[in-house]
């Protein structure tokens, strides 16, 4: 059996988990970098996935604190999109991705990890980003770590001069 040695994840293994609901207490926080938060709109926000599917991977969720689809207004709704729209942008202004996927995984059967609160994902992907890793031994490879990628969408949303809202 070969190994794969990923030294850096004894940060999460040995990090205390975190209780309550990551999407109402980080922005409360204001400790944007520590917590991945890349860009504060006046309903929602966008932070960073600290476990991402690929390189910039980000989530967009509402300030309030709300589980599915139909308890968001209109103009949660509308900023969610706008939002999403704006981070596509910053994103390929960035990283220069072939498409992406973008998302809600509502309910635990289709994956969510946090079904309390709802969250968009905006997933960049390149052609040939996935490989044998992932089936084989069931592995991802993340080839940046999450601070890079950051710093260059946190500057790159700066750019887009998109004033926040929060």
């Amino acid at each position: 059996m070969e190994r794969l040695f990923a030294p850096w994840r004894i940060k999460y293994i040995e990090a205390p988990k975190h209780e309550g609901c990551i999407f109402c207490q980080f922005p409360r926080e204001k400790r944007d970098e520590e917590r991945l938060i890349v860009y504060r709109g006046k309903r929602c926000f966008v932070m960073m996935n600290n476990y991402p599917y690929n390189p910039g991977h980000v989530m967009v969720s509402p300030y309030r604190h709300a589980g599915d689809l139909e308890s968001l207004s209109g103009e949660e709704m509308a900023e969610m999109m706008s939002v999403s729209a704006m981070m596509v942008r910053a994103i390929k202004r960035t990283m220069n991705p072939d498409g992406f996927n973008i998302g809600f995984n509502i309910g635990r059967v289709a994956g969510a990890g946090i079904e309390e609160h709802i969250h968009m994902h905006v997933v960049p992907r390149w052609n040939g980003d996935t490989n044998f890793m992932p089936v084989l031994a069931d592995v991802r490879v993340i080839p940046e770590a999450v601070q890079e990628t950051y710093a260059k969408l946190k500057k790159a949303v700066a750019e887009l001069h998109l004033p926040d809202s929060e």
